[in-house]
């Protein structure tokens, strides 16, 4: 029976009951709320300004403001200069006086107030107006008070005026802004004074000395002076005032380097054309001061590279100085020279109290001037260097007079060798005794050993030594560069220095053969140093190659003979190959090698006989090359050159049989495609036997076509007849298409003549009515053949 609690424990329970169930859903709903918050974030619209519906501005504020300060202030400008130009003679003296000193003393006094109440942009563009209303003030002055004074004085004098009233404006106004907070409400910096006075001041200080040496009459010299002058101002400005705004220190390093430029240019030129020792010493102060310039700023400056930059400036203008005045006290031909002293001695000022960049500087300036004297003396290694080329248009034609003769075959001779001679000299010491950085060292321990070397190259025609004394004194440095050679600068000096020679002896028989045989043995001894053998040793077989082809001129050979001497070259580099074996120089004297049998053919090429054997040398050479096991890809090549040879033999007997040219390919090609079915039974008979196959059939079947006898035909049907029996036998498809196609076009050109007759005697109704018999059956079988398909579509509908 079912327990009934009395009524009042029944409620006690409900209560019970009712108070769990109210806090199991206050729990379950604080983890909704959590899983909500969670699952759903919610979003917060931007803090720092609400959203635009369009949108937002193209330029900023201050911009704007910028722009129309700008623009007012050039409208007022205008303006003003319409008035002073146009309206100025209807009012009288007392009147524009008034006008334009009452508006000139607003626009000054202007930016004081508005600098007091922080409108630093407007005070910028009212001070903007005052400046230019100053400038029209002076030229008023000067149309009104003093029309007869001189232009360009009074030039000069204005704006040496204007550049201090500027000067002062920039400097009172500096001091206003100085009496302002430190800082902007923005937080940032207050920057003292404006930005337009003090630079505009400096673009006024450019102009009164320039203008008034002009005035004075002084010439270039002081024009020039005017010039270096005030580029020393601004570089004084640039130097001293460290803390200027930047738009000051940008003005100034610009009036520097433009004022600067031009002086240099106009005292450079100066002493270029300086006629005497006045002259050109004038034009070295002018050059002097401006080096002296360039060299304080260097010593000032920051940067290290800008320092540099200056005191390489100032070290070429010294040289360029001093050596004028030693240019003009020398006599002709030692201009080059002179400032190559001077740019030697600028070396002995690099000493330890200079700063680092300061000597870097001064370095590359000595490096430039020697690089310039080095240029002057391009056209007399030139001449001496590819001179001799010129003779090979007329080989062994006599022996020249003198050195200078055999290398001006085509070209002029330069004029001043004996001063060029000495600045290869001397830069070669320099580069060899000065430069003692562990880095630069080796680099200039072989630019001097380049100069040296082609100073003597260039001697013997410089001081006109006889003929076989220049080719003795060539012979000499190039062996001594050959056996002396430690490294790839050394080897590469002795190839140009035989190259050099071996042109040179070639305007004597005697001459050519006695260097080529030399430059042979001694670039063959200098193989023996495995270091540079890759280099000597083609070297030494393209003079023997060259000797060769000599030796058959000499002898009076025809070209075609002459091959036969050239093929003892690569026949020998094959021998020389195989002993080297892995041997760097192994694959220069092969591809030399290959070189000189090519020559062998085009020397023979006149001569098919001689041809013939000349390829069949060379494939004798390449079949010994090939022998090697590294080398026996080459096997190819012997094999197309013995083709090569029993065609051009053939040819050369008059043999048109095509047989004759095609078998000798088709039984090797066979052969090898045999042994490679053996090594490799998956290999195609397409790829083993179709080439070969074809290169008989298809020639013999295209000859019997035009052949009028039956023997072709007969032998030629055989062959593919046995073609078609091997490939059934051995189920190969090459020689079954091949073959069978071959024997049934065989069999229609055979059936041909009787195919025309049967043709002939039959009636004319006979083709058509064939004809039509043909398509009745193509028809037919047509119509069959739908019948059948709609009965395949009838049985599978039943299906379905």
């Amino acid at each position: 029976m079912t327990h009934i609690p009395p009524p009042a424990e029944e409620l006690r329970l409900l209560d019970a009951e009712l108070w769990q169930l109210d806090a199991r859903r206050a729990q379950l709903l604080a983890r909704r709320a959590w899983l909500v918050a969670h699952l759903h974030p919610p979003r917060q619209a931007p803090s720092h300004q609400p959203a635009s519906p369009g949108p937002g501005p193209e330029t900023s504020a201050p911009g704007v403001q910028n722009l129309l300060l700008l623009l007012g202030g050039v409208l007022l400008t205008i303006a003003a200069m319409a008035f002073t130009l146009v309206s100025w003679g209807h009012m009288g003296i007392a009147g524009r006086a008034l006008v334009l000193g009452t508006v000139t003393a607003v626009a000054l006094a202007a930016p004081v107030p508005l600098l007091r109440r922080g409108l630093r942009s407007t005070a910028e563009s009212v001070a903007g107006l005052g400046i230019a209303l100053t400038v029209l003030d002076a030229y008023a002055l000067h149309e009104v008070a003093l029309t007869d004074a001189d232009g360009t004085a009074y030039a000069a004098f204005a704006s040496a005026v204007l550049a201090l009233l500027w000067t002062g404006y920039g400097l009172g106004l500096g001091a206003v802004t100085a009496e302002q907070p430190a800082a902007e409400p923005t937080g940032r910096p207050r920057p003292a004074g404006l930005r337009l006075p003090l630079p505009f001041a400096l673009v006024a200080a450019q102009l009164p000395l320039p203008l008034w040496a002009i005035a004075a009459s002084a010439g270039t010299y002081g024009v020039a002076a005017a010039l270096l002058v005030t580029a020393g101002f601004d570089t004084a400005v640039v130097l001293l005032r460290t803390t200027a705004a930047r738009s000051v220190r940008v003005t100034a390093a610009v009036g520097a380097y433009g004022m600067g430029g031009g002086g240099v240019l106009a005292a450079g030129w100066l002493s270029w054309t300086a006629a005497g020792p006045g002259a050109a010493a004038r034009a070295a102060a002018l050059l002097v001061l401006a080096a002296a310039t360039a060299l304080v700023a260097a010593w000032r400056l920051a940067k290290p590279e800008t320092r540099a930059g200056h005191a390489l400036a100032g070290g070429v203008l010294l040289v360029a100085a001093f050596g004028a005045v030693l240019s003009v006290a020398l006599p002709g031909g030692w201009a080059v020279p002179a400032h190559l002293a001077c740019g030697v001695a600028l070396l002995a000022a690099i000493r330890d109290p200079l700063p680092e960049p300061v000597q870097r500087g001064l370095a590359w300036a000595a490096g430039s001037v020697q690089a310039l004297a080095l240029l002057w003396t391009v056209p007399l290694v030139a001449v001496a260097l590819l001179g001799p080329v010129g003779w090979v248009e007329r080989p062994w034609s006599g022996v020249p007079s003198d050195a200078r003769a055999a290398v001006t075959v085509h070209a002029p001779w330069p004029p001043y060798p004996a001063q060029a001679l000495l600045v290869l000299v001397a830069v070669a010491g320099v580069l060899a005794l000065v430069v003692r950085n562990a880095t630069w060292r080796p680099r200039a321990l072989t630019g001097a050993l380049v100069l040296a070397c082609a100073a003597a190259v260039a001697l013997p025609s410089a001081l006109e030594l006889p003929y076989l004394a220049g080719l003795s004194v060539l012979g000499t440095l190039t062996a001594a560069a050959a056996f002396t050679s430690r490294s790839l600068t050394t080897t590469l000096l002795s190839l140009i220095g035989s190259l050099n020679l071996a042109f040179l002896s070639l305007a004597s028989q005697t001459a050519t053969l006695a260097v080529l045989s030399a430059l042979t043995v001694l670039f063959a001894a200098a193989s023996w140093r495995p270091r540079v053998a890759p280099f000597t040793a083609p070297a030494a077989f393209v003079y023997a190659t060259a000797l060769a082809c000599a030796t058959g001129a000499a002898a009076g050979w025809q070209p075609q003979y002459t091959a036969l001497l050239v093929l003892v070259v690569p026949a020998v580099a094959a021998l020389l190959a195989a002993r080297l074996g892995g041997s760097p120089a192994t694959v220069p004297v092969e591809a030399t090698g290959a070189a000189a049998g090519l020559l062998a053919v085009q020397l023979s090429v006149t001569d098919v006989p001689m041809l013939a054997l000349v390829l069949a040398l060379c494939g004798v050479i390449t079949a010994g090359t090939a022998v090697r096991a590294e080398r026996r890809p080459v096997g190819y090549t012997a094999a197309a050159l013995f083709l090569l040879a029993a065609w051009v033999r053939l040819a050369a007997w008059d043999v048109t049989t095509p047989e004759a040219y095609t078998l000798p390919v088709t039984v090797p090609a066979l052969l090898v495609g045999a042994l490679r079915r053996r090594r490799d039974p998956g290999a195609s008979s397409w790829t083993a036997y179709g080439p070969g196959l074809a290169a008989t059939l298809v020639p013999s079947l295209v000859a019997t076509w035009g052949d009028q006898h039956g023997t072709r035909p007969l032998l030629l049907g055989a062959a593919a007849l046995l073609v078609t029996l091997l490939g059934a036998r051995h189920r190969l498809r090459a020689l079954l298409v091949l073959g069978g196609s071959v024997l049934v076009l065989d069999a229609v050109h055979e059936l041909a003549p009787y195919l025309v007759q049967v043709a002939d005697a039959l009636p004319r109704w006979v083709p058509p009515a064939l004809a039509g018999l043909l398509l009745l059956a193509l028809g037919a079988t047509y119509e069959q053949r739908i019948r059948d398909v709609r009965r395949v579509r009838e049985v599978l509908g039943r299906m379905n």
